[in-house]
């Protein structure tokens, strides 16, 4: 499995952005995608995730209301639109696959994307 992640980039405070994750190889509908984030210094961190086969998300408090992940299955692709960002959503996003189901540590995330920035201004 491969998968790429883009769509970072400078957004004011209060801006909206939307990530993508495409995901290549053997994705079945029990995988398990995540998008975490990870601030320079800080370790990574949960931010949201989405099973693959029945479109159940999840969300870490710190983004509940402003964030929506989703996914296209047809074209293996995976979203994260986020509303309402803050400076401290600042941080690099990956994108991750778990063939373990439900997780929020990255430790269960086998598969990863490289990172896109997100920068948010104040």
């Amino acid at each position: 499995v491969q998968l790429q992640a883009f769509g970072g980039g400078l957004v004011q405070a209060g801006g909206s952005l939307r990530l993508s994750c495409a995901a290549s190889g053997r994705t079945l509908s029990s995988s398990f995608m995540g998008w975490f984030r990870q601030a320079p210094g800080k370790e990574r961190v949960f931010v949201s995730a989405i099973r693959w086969g029945t479109g159940t998300t999840y969300y870490a408090d710190s983004v509940k209301g402003r964030f929506t992940i989703s996914r296209h299955n047809a074209k293996n692709m995976v979203y994260l639109q986020m509303n309402s960002l803050k400076p401290e959503d600042t941080a690099a996003y990956y994108c991750g696959l778990s063939r373990s189901g439900y997780a929020t540590d990255p430790n269960d995330f086998k598969y990863w994307g490289q990172g896109t920035l997100v920068t948010v201004s104040s």
